[in-house]
């Protein structure tokens, strides 16, 4: 799917009409509505049983993101139309030579050479929006071409050949105005020209992926939820009025599309069809990805199935229909990333419905029972830090797995980790646990905003709005507490240490409600490092040449006390 913001611009003059499940394959002309069927789950069910489940939604094709046989045959088997894809890695060698698009083609596709609900090929994913793999920008259309040769002399004519575009394909992923739409410098030429010229030649579809939950989150200041979800807006109703076309839009997925449309004129090709590849609202998601909840993406979807089975079109395209497809098809609980890339379903893993959606759109919304309120669609107001995932004891489930994550997290970042090393201020308690939720939150802290971290780590994190590191001073004063020197002499250092640790660290729990908040808990924060952290170095090593710090942690104590004064 798509973990980038997206804004499609299908023009919905291609608004594919929504045919059912169980109804005569996709038409001709490739009208339908599909679904995404990624595999990147737990326990997914087996490939029949997905497929049945897919039918009870209302589809009328699936979509796959590599060519597995066995997913193909059980799809050509199933009555559904079905949608391989030709993955990333293969453009390269596919686009150098004719004869490694031959075999490719006759070893994956030719026994569905036969089979006419095999109507399109996806060559590659996204391929435009990855710039670490620049080499493949100008391979794309070329192993197009091969494939599509390829497909033609092993008799299979009908079939479409395209690839799938996100909205990032854009220049900063505009969409205000519609109008305004135009394809990034860095790949129009290079790429976004002889694919939009090939599609126009075979008279094939661009295909892009539209996110209206992106876009809507990016910009939810201004652009209201009832607009994203194609929800009628209360009288008098929100529209957006573009002021270069005149044209006036009620709701954000006909305006994505259109913004592509534009896109496509301001290439020199404005008539070529447009598709959606993708599309769909994430079910649940971070503490951070407002509006991620099953009221939302049950309305979205709904709402989509019937707005595209209606054929209105956009007002760029009116009356036009186009194959698209939602995404997706499971919740695929290991994919990486944000929260909401891991909750996109209409089912579970398990095969339970994780709400009700009639994706052929003839189900009316009065027709569903009621839905969970949404409890998340504002920001959330307070702060959040990023956590090792624990059980209801506290431990983590995999040791190992944890300190490779630490140990990486670390080596980005030279001083990261140096407040729970030995001698630092979260040291104590010396655990597994305690130690990588400092790290995870420090690391997500640092690296979230400035290069789009998300709080993961393959898995073994999770937000939370406790504060690791009050949290870990805390359990380290106890820890202190509890472990002393034998030595008398070093054991009244060590408690004094413990005594001020306690009593400072308490104090830090305070710091929000004082005047001058980050003044008064960096200056406790100074002196718990540099006055207890020297006091239980001396201690615990029986050695008092490392004392020096500790008089600048005493007057760091003093300064935050008399802080508050002023």
């Amino acid at each position: 799917m798509a973990m980038a913001a997206s804004s499609l611009v299908v023009p919905l003059s291609f608004v594919f009409l929504t045919v059912a499940a169980a109804a005569a394959p996709a038409s001709e002309t490739g009208h339908f509505l599909g679904i995404s069927y990624g595999t990147l789950g737990d326990d997914l069910p087996p490939p029949h049983r997905a497929l049945e489940l897919a039918r009870s939604a209302g589809v009328a094709a699936v979509r796959f993101y590599d060519s597995n046989a066995t997913l193909l045959a059980a799809a050509a088997s199933s009555g559904l139309g079905f949608v391989p894809g030709v993955p990333n890695e293969l453009l390269i060698s596919l686009a150098a030579s004719q004869r490694a698009a031959d075999a490719w083609v006759a070893s994956t596709l030719l026994p569905f050479r036969r089979n006419r609900r095999f109507r399109y090929l996806f060559v590659g994913n996204e391929v435009l929006s990855d710039p670490t793999t620049k080499d493949r920008w100008s391979r794309l259309v070329p192993a197009m071409a091969n494939l599509r040769r390829a497909l033609r002399r092993y008799g299979m004519r009908r079939v479409k050949v395209s690839t799938t575009l996100g909205m990032d394909a854009l220049v900063g992923q505009n969409v205000f105005p519609p109008s305004a739409g135009v394809f990034r410098p860095d790949i129009v030429d290079v790429a976004v020209r002889p694919l939009l010229a090939f599609l126009e030649r075979t008279d094939s579809y661009l295909f892009v992926d539209a996110y209206t939950y992106f876009t809507w989150s990016a910009n939810h200041t201004i652009v209201p939820l009832t607009y994203a979800l194609l929800e009628p807006s209360p009288a008098p109703g929100y529209q957006y009025h573009d002021p270069a076309t005149g044209l006036s839009y009620t709701n954000l997925l006909d305006h994505m599309l259109d913004t592509v449309v534009a896109a496509m004129c301001r290439a020199g090709h404005c008539g070529v069809r447009l598709a959606l590849a993708e599309t769909g609202w994430p079910n649940a998601g971070d503490l951070d990805q407002f509006g991620a909840n099953v009221r939302n993406a049950a309305t979205y979807n709904r709402n989509v199935a019937r707005h595209l089975a209606s054929g209105a079109g956009t007002p760029r395209r009116p009356g036009m229909r186009m194959p698209s497809f939602v995404f997706a098809l499971f919740n695929e609980d290991l994919k990486g990333g944000p929260g909401t890339e891991r909750h996109w379903g209409l089912f579970y893993p398990n095969g339970s419905a994780v709400y009700e959606a009639d994706l052929a759109g003839r189900r009316p919304a009065a027709a569903y029972p009621p839905l969970p309120p949404a409890t998340n669609d504002l920001p959330h107001p307070g702060k959040l830090w990023c956590v090792v995932r624990t059980d209801r004891r506290g431990a983590v489930a995999n040791e190992t797995a944890v300190r490779e994550q630490v140990a990486a997290a670390c080596a980005d970042e030279a001083t990261l980790c140096d407040p729970v090393r030995p001698g630092g201020e979260c040291h104590l308690p010396n655990t597994v646990a305690a130690h990588a939720s400092y790290v995870f939150s420090a690391h997500w802290n640092k690296f979230s905003k400035q290069y789009g971290g998300w709080c993961y780590f393959r898995g073994l994190a999770v937000e939370t709005t406790a504060d690791p590191s009050v949290a870990a001073l805390g359990l380290g004063t106890y820890g202190a507490h509890m472990f002393r020197p034998e030595n008398p002499r070093y054991k009244e250092i060590w408690q004094t240490a413990s005594l001020y640790h306690l009593v400072h660290t308490a104090a830090l729990l305070g710091a929000p409600i004082t005047k001058r908040p980050n003044i008064f808990g960096g200056l406790l924060t100074t002196g718990i490092v540099l006055f207890s952290g020297t006091c239980y170095t001396v201690a615990y090593l029986e050695d008092r040449k490392f004392s020096s710090p500790a008089p600048i942690g005493g007057f760091a104590f003093i300064a935050a006390w008399a802080s508050l004064l002023f």
